[in-house]
């Protein structure tokens, strides 16, 4: 494996770059030409394409031994077509990957009321964004039955680091739930996700599914109520679930209607993961020294 194409090309892709690139050559579709130059920093060679004009992906076929892909589905509508037209681009049988990881959420269970979830669950996503990463599982599978080629599903719950915490949120003074109607939530800092994909490359048998989460296991407003002391700042309200969805967007309250707690054992057991943040804790106390 020489040459790792990476879809996406956001804060997990850059996070992901200093381990790629010491050992390949490393590609990344860009749809903006402003994010040329920190793909360029991190030892990246930009290639300029759109996921939905699937005209533009056509120098996709057979560039590269692995693909990482980690763009997220359209914001509206009933499926992804992004990577339909992906896999479309990949080219004949005869210059195919080896190897496609994909990064999807844990959206795809829907609510499962506070129960356990490992990835044998079925997938009963109950958002519309849950859907379309229900709809791009599913055609990732197709593709690796139809084609052998390698594929990995990595289901993130809710991303962290240091600048990816709700300090802003806690500013504000945004309420959370209750205790008693509080939903389990779960978490994995960024710098672990983007690890453990590459990873994946190597260690992940074909069509096999993984959750990709830290060993928390925290109710949503006691994790803001961790960022809220570790940064000095008020802990939030709290509110019953009638009264919250006055004060919140749909989307924050769509967060709020799942509850689960998920199972890591397989990422442990079969990628031989040793997370370098394994709770909230340890990312806390990462973000506050940095």
């Amino acid at each position: 494996m020489k040459r790792i194409l990476i879809v996406g090309s956001g804060d997990v892709a850059l996070r992901a770059l200093p381990w790629l690139t010491r050992r390949f050559r490393v590609y990344a579709l860009v749809r903006q030409p402003e994010a040329y130059a920190a793909l360029r920093a991190g030892g990246a060679i930009p290639l300029r394409g759109d996921l939905d004009d699937r005209r533009s992906l056509s120098r996709l076929a057979g560039l590269a031994d692995a693909v990482l892909h980690f763009a997220p589905p359209p914001s509206s509508g009933p499926g992804d077509p992004r990577t339909q037209h992906l896999l479309a681009a990949l080219g004949s049988r005869k210059s195919l990957p080896q190897g496609l990881v994909y990064i999807s959420t844990t959206g795809v269970y829907g609510d499962c009321g506070g129960a356990y979830v490992d990835e044998t669950r079925p997938c009963r996503a109950q958002t519309a964004r849950g859907q379309r990463r229900v709809d791009a599982e599913r055609r990732l599978r197709r593709f690796c039955r139809r084609t052998g080629v390698r594929v990995a599903l990595l289901r993130a719950p809710g991303i962290y680091a240091a600048d990816r915490l709700p300090l802003e949120r806690l500013r504000r003074g945004d309420p959370v739930l209750v205790a008693d109607e509080d939903v389990h939530t779960n978490h994995i800092h960024a710098e672990d996700l983007a690890r453990i994909a590459c990873l994946a490359l190597f260690r992940a048998p074909a069509g096999r599914a993984y959750n990709v989460c830290d060993d928390s296991g925290m109710r949503m407003g006691d994790y803001f109520d961790a960022v809220a002391d570790a940064f000095a700042l008020p802990r939030p309200p709290r509110l019953a679930r009638t009264e919250i969805a006055a004060c919140l967007s749909p989307l924050t309250l769509s967060f709020m209607s799942e509850s689960r707690r998920l199972d890591n054992r397989r990422l442990k057991r079969e990628l031989r993961v040793r997370l370098r943040y394994p709770t909230i804790a340890h990312g806390l106390r990462a973000a506050l020294s940095a």
